[in-house]
């Protein structure tokens, strides 16, 4: 596109030269002419020539290019005398959406050749008073609520801490190792080295933590401090990577309303020439509730592995809280996003789909052998604990895997991928402000795949999310659309069978007993609440994860432990949490 502008302004010259023929080559508007054709070919060197002073016109446009880039078209509208009209057209911005027109005087003179008279006004309104600069015009900064109306994030200064090569590592650090105490010596030493020679940023600081060594670290040496706003939580300790979603669709926002501006930089400031101003953005409100959140990452703390909780709310689907630890953090959102093998949580898709299927109903009596040899696979209960014959019911409770290895091998190919989908497991969801993986459970085409997944192994795999979501979808019958911005439901990529009406209250005096008599009942204190616990064996069967899934009155949620050895630290997270938010 823009080539093809300049094809057709630079016909204007050649028209320009013939007007201007009889009385030589070099009247004004011949000059004029070639002046705006080396503007449009992009040749500073060129246009400077034709000017009284090339020195100062080659500095000046070379800041304007770089300034406002090249995706311009000049022309030569109409000449009086020693004096021309000079049209430009900018195309600013990504793919040039934002349009900057205007039109200025310039004049040329005659001192042996004919020459433009060198004015930086000719070329652009606003540049005699110093270089332009583009950039977006945002309006007020909208802020993210949380579910009570409170301020969850808003816009702050922080301010990154710059080294460059030669700096006091050594100062640095002594200054931040109250603030971050991973911040030695050696790693920044360690960074400037594997930056060849650039500059690095030792850490960035919040308004509030810099502000008592903000002049130290300004009289170092090598060391630059360089402000800048960005989306934060107003309370620090609730900061986690699982709440990128919301600040990118905030992002999207103040960009979707964003104006321009053309600013010139001059000795005192800056000063507007000529731009778009901006739509003001309405704040997003979330369904978080802070008190809850603040719970669920107090029970978290204690952890020294990866942990996280998420909790939603059944009846709206509502994500109330999704919290990780510092170990947690340090992986990223897997609250979210991560895929782990759900262990004995999935017993609950298991029972499901038998149920549906007619192998069993919950007092059905079945074998729970401490092991069994099933198509191959030798499957053990937790330390082959033997319970003969027990209702299902129990079977469940007590987690027992040789009982739903037998009731899995049963099952279709797809019955556990069917089951899972209709409680929103390896459903993908698009949901503003929020990134979300519920999981992964294949067709297990082989019964020994089936034995294998009916246990939460093999293939089969779930996020935290994706578990609070099964939960969510027991406690309510059917598979809520997520939501974390208030009116802003997520998008199922598609519609599974609905979960026979029997089924959900089936599973949820199942999970009651697991509180009341089976392996959760350090929870049974708390009143109503129903549950699975469960283990996960990876890599090489050495390491477990720990999870507990539950639902107490309209809140179902799920906890994660990374290597936790067992289902127990997940159990007693869930409890730190519950009994602190009643």
């Amino acid at each position: 596109m823009r080539t093809h502008r300049k094809l057709l302004v630079l016909s204007a010259a050649p028209l320009l030269a013939l007007a201007g023929c009889s009385s030589g080559p070099e009247q004004p508007d011949t000059v004029a002419g070639q002046f705006a054709d080396a503007l449009n070919s992009d040749d500073v060197a060129a246009a400077a020539a034709l000017t009284d002073d090339p020195g100062k016109a080659a500095d000046t446009l070379n800041q304007l290019y770089d300034g406002l880039g090249k995706d311009v078209a000049f022309e030569v509208r109409s000449t009086d005398g020693n004096k021309f009209t000079l049209a430009a057209t900018w195309r600013l911005g990504k793919d040039g959406k934002d349009e900057w027109s205007y039109t200025t005087v310039g004049e040329a003179t005659e001192d042996g050749d004919w020459k433009i008279r060198w004015d930086p006004a000719t070329v652009a309104p606003g540049l005699a008073a110093g270089p332009l600069t583009y950039g977006p015009a945002y309006a007020k900064p909208a802020r993210v609520l949380d579910g009570a109306g409170g301020d969850l994030m808003t816009e702050q200064i922080v301010t990154l801490v710059n080294l460059a090569p030669g700096a006091d590592t050594a100062a640095v650090a002594a200054l931040v190792a109250p603030l971050a105490p991973g911040v030695t010596a050696q790693s920044l030493q360690s960074e400037l080295a594997a930056a060849q020679g650039k500059p690095i940023t030792a850490i960035t600081l919040r308004a509030a933590d810099i502000a008592p060594i903000n002049d130290a670290l300004a009289a170092l040496p090598g060391v630059t401090l360089a402000p800048q706003t960005r989306l934060l939580t107003t309370d620090k300790a609730l900061s986690s990577p699982t709440l990128s979603g919301l600040a990118d669709l905030w992002q999207q926002h103040a960009d979707a309303a964003a104006g321009w501006a053309v600013r010139a930089k001059t000795p005192t400031g800056t000063e507007r020439i000529a731009g778009q101003d901006p739509r003001q953005t309405t704040d997003i409100a979330t369904t978080l509730d802070v008190g809850l959140q603040r719970a669920a990452e107090d029970a978290l703390a204690p952890i020294g592995k990866p942990a996280a909780i998420v909790a939603l709310q059944p009846s709206t689907g509502n994500v109330l809280a999704v919290a990780q630890n510092a170990p947690a953090d340090a992986q990223g959102p897997i609250a979210l996003t991560g895929l782990y093998p759900p262990g004995s949580t999935f017993k609950t898709v298991t029972v499901s789909a038998a149920l549906q299927a007619g192998d069993a109903t919950p007092d059905s009596v079945l074998p729970c052998p401490g092991t069994a040899d099933i198509e191959g696979r030798r499957i053990p209960n937790d330390d082959k604990f033997d319970l003969g014959q027990v209702p299902l019911h129990t079977a469940f409770a007590r987690s027992c895997n040789t009982t739903m290895a037998m009731l899995g091998v049963k099952l279709p190919p797809d019955g556990l991928t069917k089951a899972a989908a209709q409680l929103g497991l390896g459903i993908d969801y698009v949901t503003p402000g929020l990134t979300t993986v519920t999981g992964k459970v294949p067709t297990a085409d082989t019964p020994a795949e089936r034995v294998e997944s009916s246990i939460g192994q093999g293939q089969v795999t779930a996020s935290p999310f994706g578990m609070a979501l099964v939960a969510a979808s027991i406690a309510r019958g059917s598979a809520p659309a997520p939501v974390i911005v208030r009116g802003s439901p997520g998008v199922a990529d598609r519609q599974p069978e609905p979960l026979p009406s029997a089924v959900d209250d089936q599973l949820e005096g199942m999970m009651r007993e697991t509180v009341t008599g089976g392996t959760a009942t350090q929870l049974r204190d708390i009143s109503g609440l129903l549950g699975k616990t469960g283990t996960a064996e990876y890599i090489d069967d050495t390491h477990a994860h720990g999870w507990f899934v539950g639902i107490d009155g309209d809140l179902a949620f799920a906890v994660f432990v990374s290597d936790a050895g067992s289902s127990a630290p997940a159990v007693d997270a869930a409890g730190r949490m519950l009994r602190a938010a009643r």
